[in-house]
């Protein structure tokens, strides 16, 4: 399912508008921008991105109706999106378990990187 059908979901389950609720939305998928296939979830489809969704977007979302405002929870319409799409809410944890720990990742193998690459001196920056 893509942000808009999450957003739509939500105002079918909240009311308001699918507008409202698409930011939510938008920012659990925004890992789409780095990896272009399911593994994308990994990044923000837990328990720790719902908690992230509140953080950016405060505790409770504003939806205007016909018969005033209804405050949402944005927790809930975020962890709405990770069960829509995965039937369950898991951890970081849970994505992690099944991840190889490779040399790389325990600063064992350094690698020099020239001066040139740190821009310590950007191009065209007079001394």
């Amino acid at each position: 399912m893509n942000s808009w059908h999450h957003a739509q979901s939500s105002a079918r389950k909240w009311g308001g508008e699918p507008d409202v609720y698409l930011p939510i939305h938008e920012l659990i998928d925004s890992s789409k921008r780095v990896i272009g296939d399911v593994r994308h979830r990994s990044l923000y489809h837990h328990t720790a991105g719902v908690w992230l969704c509140q953080e950016v977007f405060g505790v409770t979302l504003d939806v205007p109706r016909r018969h005033g405002t209804l405050r949402v929870p944005v927790r809930l319409v975020a962890e709405q999106h990770v069960l829509e799409d995965l039937g369950w809410l898991p951890s970081p944890a849970d994505y992690l378990d099944g991840m190889p720990i490779k040399p790389w990742m325990s600063g064992s193998r350094r690698k020099s990187v020239p001066l040139s690459h740190l821009l310590l001196d950007p191009p065209g920056d007079p001394k």
